[in-house]
């Protein structure tokens, strides 16, 4: 009789833990995880892999995925406490996610889930970085700058953002990693790119890349999986999920369209390539933005998204000189700071605040977007140093670079025929 006493005494508790725990949120939010991780070793290692030369194919690969396995044990170890842990400038207290628990829960999913979700934006912040460096960097020194970057750079910012630590970041508006992940990771594989300087032949041959194929397919991906990336960052499965879900694949779209239709008209061209990037450009473009714009506005973000990381590639980047060699800070950085921008400028009605005011949100942003430029770029110069110097060097000598990558570093090839 007693026992059954204190199980009618514990039903309000249950009830009360069964509203906090959503099981729908949970099962969409194991389905964005999994969709944001194919986006680093499938769907960004194809796409690298694809506009790189065959004899470097695999390197870049590798990089992709060796990110993803690295960033994935520092997040676990010590990234997950700087971003989310109690803090304001950095957060602590979550190491090895200590006092986390299957029952901890973050908003109405399980904090387990929620640490594989934020890590995955980790892992893949750093591999879009390794798309400025790609062809000269030495992978041992790739591989432990990638884990020294999510823990001096990638995390704090998040923490500013996301984590605890607004009051660093000035009220900017970024549902799902416009600063945080592109203008962060462009930022990043700009300055690496400038201190290991051009490859050996840059501007001397036609550098083309590997296969068109393989780059239009992990645009296909990349695509597919930010519908988790975006749509996921809502934390549950409602209808701002569902806005960011169609506004993504809208200014997608639009950003192929942009980027090919400004092509076409300048070079009378229409290439694959083209279409690839302007769809990563307008993904760019619109992630700040996926939670509050409506589908008016990512038309316009999506399509200057594409426009404007067209003349990135192919105008600024020749006129600067810089060998971004994958195009990481022009799609991914330049776009990013689009996006950011045009993230206070179109809002839908459903999502303003109460007292939203166009200017101030507009300050805000470009607050934002400075100190991520600024913060990123100076302690990436100091991680990148240290990598070097820990792995006598960082760039590889002539020899293996003329040779390429794959059979120096790896020992393969890309193709055996």
């Amino acid at each position: 009789m007693k026992r059954y006493i204190f199980m009618l005494l514990m039903l309000p508790s249950l009830t009360f833990a069964d509203e906090l725990l959503s099981s729908g949120d949970t099962a969409w939010m194991l389905v964005a995880t999994a969709f944001v991780m194919l986006m680093t070793p499938a769907g960004l290692a194809l796409f690298y892999g694809g506009l790189t030369r065959s004899k470097n194919v695999l390197n870049t690969i590798s990089m992709s995925l060796g990110a993803y396995a690295v960033g994935t044990l520092v997040w676990i170890l010590v990234g997950y406490s700087i971003a989310f842990g109690e803090g304001d400038i950095i957060g602590s207290g979550k190491v090895l996610l200590s006092g986390i628990t299957s029952d901890t829960l973050s908003g109405t999913i399980p904090e387990l889930l929620f640490v594989a979700f934020q890590g995955t934006f980790a892992a893949i912040a750093v591999a879009i970085a390794s798309g400025s460096m790609i062809e000269r960097v030495k992978f041992s020194t790739y591989i432990l700058f990638a884990a020294l970057w999510i823990i001096v750079v990638y995390a704090p910012i998040t923490h500013w953002a996301w984590g605890g630590g607004e009051t660093l970041h000035f009220n900017e508006m970024d549902f799902a990693g416009g600063t945080v992940v592109h203008l962060n990771a462009g930022v990043a594989g700009l300055v690496v790119a400038l201190i290991l300087g051009r490859r050996k032949d840059y501007g001397k041959v036609a550098i083309k890349p590997f296969s068109p194929i393989l780059v239009s397919l992990g645009a296909a991906l990349l695509w597919f999986g930010w519908f988790g990336f975006n749509a996921g960052s809502q934390l549950a499965a409602d209808g701002i999920a569902a806005s960011a879900f169609l506004v993504t694949n809208v200014a997608a779209s639009l950003g192929v369209i942009g980027w090919v239709i400004t092509e076409w008209l300048i070079y009378k061209k229409a290439t694959i390539v083209g279409g690839a990037s302007g769809a990563v450009a307008g993904l760019v473009a619109i992630t700040p933005a996926s939670g509050s714009a409506g589908v008016e506005g990512a038309i316009i973000i999506g399509l200057v998204g594409g426009i404007v990381g067209f003349f990135g590639v192919t105008k600024l980047k020749n006129m600067f000189k810089v060998d971004d060699a994958l195009d990481a800070f022009w799609i991914h950085g330049l776009v990013g700071i689009w996006g950011s921008v045009a993230t206070a400028l179109f809002i839908a009605s459903y999502a303003m605040p109460a007292e939203y005011n166009m200017a101030s949100q507009l300050i805000n942003q470009l607050k934002a977007i400075s100190l991520t430029i600024v913060y990123s770029a100076a302690a990436t110069a100091v991680v990148y140093f240290v990598s070097s110097k820990l792995t006598g060097g960082g760039r590889v000598d002539e020899e293996s670079e003329s040779i390429g990558l794959d059979e120096t570093l790896h020992g393969e090839k890309a193709l055996n025929i």
